[in-house]
């Protein structure tokens, strides 16, 4: 750490997932090697599209004082990511803290892109020519920042908004700006986090490049990262917001330090929009490593970002050991609950938190047979592990050549 800058606490971390909404029911379906893809007979509608499987968020209901009046301007996008951030900052004992609406805290937050519905809203004005589903919300709902201006407004925030709109970066990208925010003083506390809604023209973005698993009557076996017979990607949708303050200040107030965000490192391929380049990816990974002052020895797992096709696994998987070898256990959670999009980043990251605090780290489910080409990394598979780490790394890339890398050191 440099001089003057501020150290970084994780003191709420809360999500809406396919596999629940607290640590405790997530990692009792870790342990059980469960799997959140389904069949989604919905989509048998739109005949081209090859994959019918994504990993949904069932029975999901916004608490009963999120009025029609406050949610107005939300979209299911958006109600994931407040509800998510609620649950979080009252889990760090702010939520009633009259501080965090006088300008000292800010929010960034992110998603792939707005809601569908609105989208399709404008979409059926364009096709038809009326106007007649258009109303004064719709393109609030929509905007790509909609997650973050919502939060600020449902909250009361009046400090910085960023927001992150990278695709499968956006979370990632959230939080450590969030991060960096409050290391140089220029926030006390951020919100910061990540939220996808499902929807079937997210899933025909990847089925048009053919990199979604087809595995439509086994939906339990897919994805496959890092695995010699997998066949692609599978979609998920939901949130996780974490809130971070500056370390001295959450002392100071007897918060519970879950963790502290020590490194970030983001940077561009500069050369494609889809295909991943290893070496960027290996980069952005040293970035994180050189802003939190470590060497590539001092991190005791890493957190993949591992999409399950081809291209992306092979060329994370070089990066990956390139700087650690087979001495840091790999595993990733795409297996579980599929790839979350603009969520991904949150949701891995603070499941990445939760089990560098209970010593207890999952494998990758369905990961059966390495690909030989995705190296010899120290994968975890089969059944989890149990281990002791003070840093975790955790990546992410996203379409546009954007990586991320960060950091996270456990709690003292």
């Amino acid at each position: 750490m440099g001089a003057g800058l501020r150290r970084v606490a994780i003191t709420g971390m809360s999500g809406i997932t396919a596999f629940g909404q607290s640590w405790a029911e997530v990692e009792g379906k870790l342990h059980a090697n469960a799997s959140g893809i389904e069949n989604m007979p919905e989509w048998s509608r739109y005949a081209e599209l090859n994959t019918r499987l994504g990993g949904p968020v069932r029975d999901f209901t916004p608490p009963a004082h999120f009025t029609r009046k406050v949610t107005r301007s939300m979209g299911r996008v958006s109600l994931l990511a407040t509800c998510a951030t609620e649950r979080a900052l009252a889990q760090a004992g702010l939520l009633e803290e009259a501080t965090i609406r006088d300008g000292r805290m800010g929010v960034a937050y992110g998603s792939s892109t707005g809601s569908t519905d609105a989208v399709r809203e404008f979409g059926a004005m364009l096709s038809s020519g009326s106007m007649g589903n258009i109303n004064a919300t719709t393109y609030l709902r929509m905007m790509p920042h909609t997650t973050a201006a919502n939060i600020s407004v449902y909250f009361g925030l009046k400090g910085r908004v960023i927001p992150a709109s990278s695709a499968c970066t956006s979370a990632s990208h959230s939080i450590g700006y969030a991060y960096e925010t409050i290391r140089h003083g220029k926030q006390l506390m951020m919100v910061a986090g990540g939220a996808e809604e499902l929807c079937v023209s997210e899933a025909a973005v990847f089925d048009t490049l053919f990199a979604t698993s087809t595995r439509n009557d086994t939906p339990r076996e897919t994805p496959r990262p890092f695995d010699r017979d997998r066949d692609g990607l599978v979609i998920g949708e939901g949130a996780a917001t974490f809130v971070l303050e500056d370390l001295d200040h959450a002392r100071a107030r007897g918060a519970k330090v879950h963790a502290e965000i020590v490194g970030f490192g983001s940077n561009s391929d500069g050369d494609h929009l889809t295909h991943p380049n290893t070496h960027t990816m290996q980069r952005a990974m040293e970035l994180a490593l050189e802003d939190a002052g470590l060497p590539a020895t001092a991190i005791g797992y890493v957190n993949a970002h591992a999409t399950a096709t081809e291209h992306g696994d092979i060329a994370e998987t070089q990066a990956t050991w390139r700087l650690f070898g087979a001495r840091a256990p790999v595993s990733s959670f795409k297996g579980h609950i599929g790839h979350t999009l603009g969520a991904c980043g949150a949701i891995e990251g603070w499941w990445t938190i939760e089990m560098m605090n209970s010593g207890w780290f999952a494998p990758t489910l369905n990961l059966e047979n390495v690909d030989p080409r995705c190296g010899e990394l120290d994968y975890i598979r089969g059944a989890g592990r149990r281990f002791d780490t003070e840093y975790v790394l955790k990546n992410n890339f996203a379409f546009g050549g954007i990586n991320t890398s960060l950091v996270f050191r456990r709690a003292s």
